[in-house]
């Protein structure tokens, strides 16, 4: 499963585990994106919930670098073959929050 092979990737486990580096680090990342988008999918929550834990892990200091490293839990959770896969449409998401957070932008 693709979701555990990015967990895996940086010493997490399970996705309750990231929920957990979330919270130990103050954050409740699911509600936040409920709050910010009651009718989101309940996998988007769980998303940008591994992408903030793997941004923690990654040691991130600069919100650019958070952003593309929450990329990386977005890009996770698109389905295998999908349209969103094969264009790394996670990846992307995080890539553009990046760019429009650099000092240069």
């Amino acid at each position: 499963d693709q979701i555990n092979a990015v967990l895996n990737s940086y010493g997490i486990s399970s996705i309750e585990e990231a929920e957990k580096i979330t919270k130990d680090a103050g954050l409740n990342v699911y509600d936040q994106v409920k709050k910010i988008q009651p009718i989101c999918f309940e996998n988007a929550c769980w998303a940008y919930t591994v992408g903030a834990a793997i941004a923690i892990k990654k040691g991130c200091k600069r919100a650019a670098d958070a952003a593309a490293a929450i990329g990386e839990g977005l890009q996770a959770f698109c389905i295998p073959g999908s349209v969103a896969d094969h264009r790394k449409v996670g990846l992307g998401h995080g890539n553009l929050g990046k760019m429009l957070l650099e000092e240069e932008t």
